[in-house]
């Protein structure tokens, strides 16, 4: 197995980070909104509405990517509404992004939601009492003491975006250039005789940017929670 990267595999590791950034551009600001929604609002129906957030964990990832087919595609109930606005999606790369935004999203919701509800409620109340609004409290106290899972939850995200593989190649198919990302490459390089060694360079690729991300989110989780003078 060479180390060398053909120009198929380095077209397959641009789009895998180019489909992750975007769909933690996607993901970043209404995960967060919905992790401090989960986190501070008691209303009716708030467990349905926490299982249909989830969903995308426990369902098969090819469930998912239907659901997008279904109501995205060429022939979905919305497909006329995207024609007449010229916006295609299906089976292009903004499809990819779209369905790892829609694997990643519990991940940043889950982190956020567990960061904010650590956050004491009588620091949010004092800022209150002092005139602060709704949104300054957010944003001077709850955000900055949620940091170290608003952090987690977007590597979280990212990494699970760089491993989507049934969403994807559901909804936004298999095609080299244009949607085939890491995980695709390699199924293909599974399926054409004497592909073992460009499939196993592949996977070693995958891990390796997968373990980093991971890493990268304890280690900076770690650090602002030491600066917010939080023990480990």
């Amino acid at each position: 197995m060479t180390i060398a990267l053909t120009p198929a595999e380095w077209e397959a590791l641009a789009l895998s980070l180019k489909v992750a950034a975007c769909s933690l551009a996607l993901v970043f600001v209404p995960g967060i909104a919905a992790g401090w929604f989960l986190a501070r609002r008691n209303f009716p129906g708030k467990v349905l509405v926490e299982a249909l957030v989830h969903a995308p964990l426990v369902l098969p990832p090819v469930v998912m990517g239907y659901a997008l087919l279904f109501t995205l595609g060429r022939h979905g109930f919305l497909s006329e509404a995207l024609f007449d606005s010229d916006l295609r999606l299906a089976f292009t790369w903004k499809a990819a992004a779209l369905a790892s935004t829609v694997m990643g999203f519990p991940l940043m919701v889950r982190a956020v939601r567990l960061a904010i509800e650590l956050v004491d409620l009588k620091l949010e109340q004092a800022a209150a009492t002092l005139g602060a609004s709704p949104w300054r409290v957010f944003r001077t106290v709850t955000l900055p003491l949620a940091l170290p899972g608003v952090v987690t939850g977007s590597l979280l995200a990212f990494a699970r975006s760089l491993g989507e593989f049934g969403a994807t190649i559901t909804f936004a198919g298999n095609l080299p250039g244009e949607t085939r990302t890491l995980p695709l490459a390699l199924f293909t390089e599974l399926q054409a005789p004497g592909g073992e060694g460009p499939a196993m360079r592949l996977a070693v690729i995958s891990i390796v940017i997968s373990l980093a991300a991971l890493v990268a989110s304890e280690l900076i989780a770690r650090r602002i929670a030491r600066r917010l003078g939080r023990s480990e």
